[in-house]
């Protein structure tokens, strides 16, 4: 290795248990590699000469991995020209929500469209919108609002104009969506699913393709500045990978990018071809979906939702939904299972409720045995798994089947979840991680943007000590050591990811990605731990990364060559 760089930081967690602590790492940066670990004179030893980088008081990290995201539709539909409007990114309050629409509606001039993303009916208190709610904000212009739910999005009269709609009376609805439509046929500004989400988005959509690229870029800043080194596209298609192989030519591109494909693409189980290194972008797996979104009531569960003010109001079937809820058919999950096994991918199954992890656990057993890959490192997923239990998650270890589960759910929902949409003894055990570790399984963390920030720090936060902001704390026995929590967004992440020979850990031989915190997360205050320790920065194959000089490449690319980006990545728009 022709080593040209030495880290001393004032101490590095490797993550690798044989060698839990160090001092300084030598990195070869024409490969991007890792050469030396341990102590500053041990390092300098083995490397005379070689130039030492002291990051002072930094504590080093491997780089941190969130194995569930979609960056390209988290950034067109969160980052300008978009608004999020999220409960947790400034607007807890569906009153704060009507004042953001009416200081764009001053400030932006007339005749622009607005997207705007993130309007929660549980946690916003907000009604289902219509035209006419939106038409007191936005009388002129075109304006779209998407439900946080991804299930559902709000127009107003003005988009109908836009849309030139016979009597402002939609089309026929789109096989599998519906749009809303008052009694006298006209549309109520109201489109279910993504099929009447993309036309009655069109107006506003084309609206964001003047750069494409630059808010897909935007969110690769914000998670490159929470840490994050490498991450998912969980519902790629293929009209997609020119975006994301424009991404990873940036110079200073932050993120390593593993593709989900969708398993209704007549595609999915096919290979792609790209310029790129895998170990920057590759094609790693296979996107189902069980069931659907606890926050509007299509998770296959076994008992039922709470019926009161707060779920009446969110039109939340109260159930149970059971086996109702499922996208599929057990006979179709064979089917499927049987038809994508052979291609060698592995299988990631969004799924929500008990039930449905029952089915999907059952699938995947007829699967694997089989193709004969049961006992073998298949490293078969499931995500989320909010409201599933212990027993399921120790036959999921029994059969190798790895958890990517969704500390934000609990974050975010644990006041509505515990006592209000469950009784106590289910929603207090939402997301119960504490059980997942102790099943012996493989676990990772995510937060699955857009549904919620990119933020590890606070996962850590929050799974050690399950405080949600409120103060309020629900569920203290799923609570789990930081050791854990760590390696759910480290050496259990890049597990999932199948790229744990590359990343996840501070080791000889391995990718030389690094997050830089500014004190050590074992001295903090559990419960205060974001305000104590920030990321200060990454590293990717040796190179400290540049955000600014990122955003400059991207923007200097030229943007004609994505311009169908912001439709293409709105059509595989689902909630998780």
């Amino acid at each position: 290795m022709a080593v040209d760089l030495i880290i001393h930081a004032s101490s590095i967690i490797t993550m690798d248990p044989n060698n839990p602590r160090a001092q300084a790492v030598a990195v070869d940066s024409s490969e991007g590699t890792i050469a030396a670990v341990g102590t500053l004179a041990d390092v300098q030893a083995a490397h005379p000469g070689v130039s030492v980088t002291d990051l002072g008081d930094t504590v080093l990290l491997p780089g941190l991995i969130d194995p569930h995201n979609h960056p390209a539709l988290s950034g067109l539909s969160t980052q300008l020209p978009a608004h999020w409007i999220a409960p947790y990114v400034g607007f807890p309050t569906y009153a704060d929500v009507t004042a953001q629409f009416q200081k764009l509606n001053e400030e932006t001039p007339a005749g622009v469209p607005l997207l705007f993303n993130g309007l929660d009916r549980i946690l916003h208190g907000a009604p289902e919108l219509t035209n006419a709610d939106l038409d007191v904000f936005f009388p002129d212009r075109p304006v779209v609002v998407l439900d946080n739910s991804g299930h559902e999005a709000y127009f107003n009269t003005a988009n109908i104009k836009a849309l030139g709609w016979v009597d402002n009376k939609p089309p026929a609805d789109p096989v599998g969506s519906s749009f809303g439509r008052n009694e006298d046929g006209t549309s109520n500004g109201r489109a279910y699913e993504i099929g009447a989400q993309l036309i009655a988005g069109a107006p506003v959509l084309s609206a964001l393709a003047q750069h494409p690229l630059k808010p897909v870029a935007e969110w690769y800043k914000l998670m490159a500045s929470n840490g994050i080194t490498a991450t998912s596209e969980h519902t790629y298609q293929s009209n997609q990978l020119k975006a994301y192989i424009a991404m990873a030519m940036a110079a200073d591109n932050p993120l390593r990018i593993s593709l989900y494909h969708m398993s209704f693409e007549a595609d999915c189980d096919q290979p792609i071809h790209t310029p790129i290194p895998e170990n920057k972008l590759k094609k790693q797996g296979i996107k189902l979906w069980a069931d659907g979104s606890p926050w509007v009531g299509t998770i296959a569960a076994s008992f039922p939702y709470l019926d009161n003010e707060t779920t009446r109001a969110a039109n939340i079937k109260i159930g149970p939904g059971g086996e109702g809820e499922m996208n599929y058919t057990r006979a179709q999950l064979d089917q499927i299972l049987d038809k994508l096994t052979p291609g060698g991918y592995q299988m990631a199954f969004h799924c929500n409720g008990d039930v449905g992890m029952d089915v999907v656990l059952d699938a995947y057993e007829h699967a694997l045995s089989k193709h004969n890959l049961m006992g073998t490192d298949h490293r078969w997923r499931i995500e989320h798994m909010g409201a599933c239990r212990a027993d399921q998650f120790e036959r999921a270890a029994r059969m190798g089947v790895g958890l990517s589960m969704s500390p934000f759910q609990f974050i975010y929902w644990g006041d509505k979840l515990d006592g209000e949409m469950f009784p106590s003894e289910i929603g207090s055990q939402w997301q119960a991680v504490g059980d997942a570790f102790r099943s012996g399984a493989v676990v990772s963390f995510h937060n699955d943007g857009a549904v919620s920030p990119p933020i590890p720090l606070l996962n850590w936060q929050a799974t050690t000590t399950r405080q949600v902001p409120s103060g309020n704390v629900h569920g203290a026995n799923q609570a789990i050591s930081l050791d854990d929590a760590i390696k759910a967004h480290t050496v259990n992440a890049a597990h999932m990811l199948g790229r744990d020979n590359e990343i996840g850990s501070i080791e000889v031989g391995k990718l030389a990605d690094f997050a830089e915190l500014s004190s050590d997360p074992y001295k903090a205050d559990l419960h205060k731990l974001t305000e104590q320790v920030k990321v200060l920065g990454t590293w990717v194959g040796g190179k400290k990364i540049d955000l600014d000089a990122f955003m400059a490449q991207v923007e200097a690319m030229d943007p004609t060559e994505h311009k169908d980006l912001p439709q293409q990545v709105h059509s595989s728009k689902k909630c998780c």
